[in-house]
């Protein structure tokens, strides 16, 4: 009975340990959530900002969907400017559901209607300047900044991205020439829209929030090297094969404290699938080491075929 008694302490033990970790690890969840809406939000503020005391009363405009919102907004002046960036986007979000991932799509659409509900806000304070140039410069900071912190949550606001990372995978042009390409389009319309000097302001701005996104996120075309060390390492590589589709090697390596071999996971991926990897590794083994540091440069193998 004694033997009986100890075993059925230890299982009880055992269970309010489990009851435990599973409950601290459904309150880590929720506070992660928090910080992503919270960076989403601060985001959306920000870039808001950039855009309607800035680019938009002077019609100077951003790349990507939201260019093309803002040219849909002063030819069709009833509608605002948050309503056609969420309406152009759709199509986009349905794509990024399909071939990224759920959590990217719901993180895009939750940036898109801050945005969007933010600058509906920011739309009844006056411009700072009526200097298109000063207005390209500052705007494209502050905008660069917001959408920057956006894209570091794991959203998006552009669309064309999307596009871009899909087409990075059947072609041999990169993310970066993709979104130029597609934006010299945009940037041509703008031209015929508001004028050829309007056109030019918009392209600065355009670089100058690509570099603050730069500066933000480390690169829209930015690749990063994964190393991972887990107790289930055979697991969550077929995980990553399966929701990702990057291959991953397989290194052996060994403890230096404990002198016990151990298999480090090594992989490529893009910046928008930093947040799924870290999710997928985290969510297996909680306890994993997980290491990324930015790529500059990669050479054979199959993460990206180029024509040269």
């Amino acid at each position: 009975m004694d033997d009986k008694q100890q075993a059925e302490d230890k299982n009880s033990k055992a269970e309010k340990i489990n009851k435990r970790a599973i409950k601290l690890k459904h309150g880590q969840k929720i506070r992660n959530y928090i910080l992503q809406w919270l960076q989403l939000f601060i985001g959306a503020v920000i870039a808001s900002i950039g855009l309607e005391l800035f680019l938009i009363p002077n019609q100077v405009i951003d790349g990507g969907v939201v260019g093309l919102s803002i040219m849909g907004h002063f030819m069709v002046a009833n509608v605002p400017f948050g309503v056609f960036l969420v309406v152009l986007n759709i199509p986009f979000l349905y794509i990024g559901y399909k071939h990224i991932g759920k959590n990217f799509a719901i993180s895009t659409v939750i940036a898109v209607i801050m945005l969007s509900f933010c600058s509906e806000v920011a739309a009844e304070f006056p411009k700072v300047t009526n200097d298109p140039f000063l207005a390209a410069i500052f705007g494209g900071i502050i905008d660069g900044i917001g959408v920057g912190i956006i894209m570091r949550a794991g959203g998006s606001l552009d669309g064309t991205e999307i596009v871009a990372i899909i087409a990075d995978k059947h072609s041999p042009f990169s993310v970066g020439e993709v979104v130029m390409f597609i934006n010299l389009f945009i940037l041509s319309g703008a031209g015929l829209l508001f004028g050829w000097d309007k056109a030019m302001y918009s392209l600065v701005a355009y670089f100058v929030i690509a570099k603050m996104i730069d500066v933000v996120t480390k690169g829209l075309d930015e690749t990063y090297a994964v190393m991972i060390v887990t107790k289930d390492p055979i697991e969550v590589t077929d995980e990553l094969n399966t929701q990702l589709g990057r291959g991953v090697t397989i290194l052996h390596g060994q403890g230096g404290y404990t002198k016990l071999p151990k298999e480090i996971l090594y992989c490529v991926v893009n910046r928008l699938e930093v947040t799924k990897v870290k999710e997928i590794v985290l969510s297996m083994d909680e306890n994993a080491f997980v290491t990324i540091n930015s790529v500059h440069d990669i050479v054979g193998g199959r993460f990206k075929t180029k024509s040269h």
